[in-house]
Formats: structure tokens, sequence, C-alpha cells
């Protein structure tokens, strides 16, 4: 099994998807890319600084995350 996280970001394209919590400082949204052929990287918009998670399709699919939403295909 591929370890996620030796996958590398620097070419990765991730998309925005918001909605649903507000917070004082604005909107809540997750940013998405696909770093590999079974690999997606999830981040959070307002952090862009902090290391984003690292999830296989199989797991994005279990916490209900669909990368159509971001306009990525699983």
């Amino acid at each position: 099994m591929t370890d996620l996280y030796e996958l590398p970001l620097e070419t990765a394209t991730f998309a925005k998807a918001c909605g649903g919590n507000t917070h004082p400082d604005g909107e809540s949204c997750v940013t998405l890319a696909q770093i590999g052929e079974d690999a997606y990287a999830l981040g959070d918009s307002k952090r862009p600084q902090a290391e984003p998670l690292r999830f296989t399709t199989a797991e994005l699919d279990a916490a209900g995350i669909d990368p159509a939403r971001f306009g990525l295909t699983a």
C-alpha cells in the first residue's frame, strides 16, 4: 500500500467547496485535490498553511465526501 503522505503536493490542484457552516470570519470551506490514482488531499481554506489530510477514495466515500462536488472524478 502506498504511504499517502509520501505523495507530493507541489503539482496538486486544489478545488474548493463551501456551504452549510458560517463563522464570524466567513463561510467554512474545504479544499480537495487528487494526488494519486486512489489518493486525495483534503485541506482547510481558512488555514492554507496547514498540512492537508490525505485519504483514499474508499475513505472519502466512508466519510460522505464526494469528489464530484469539487469537480473531481473518483
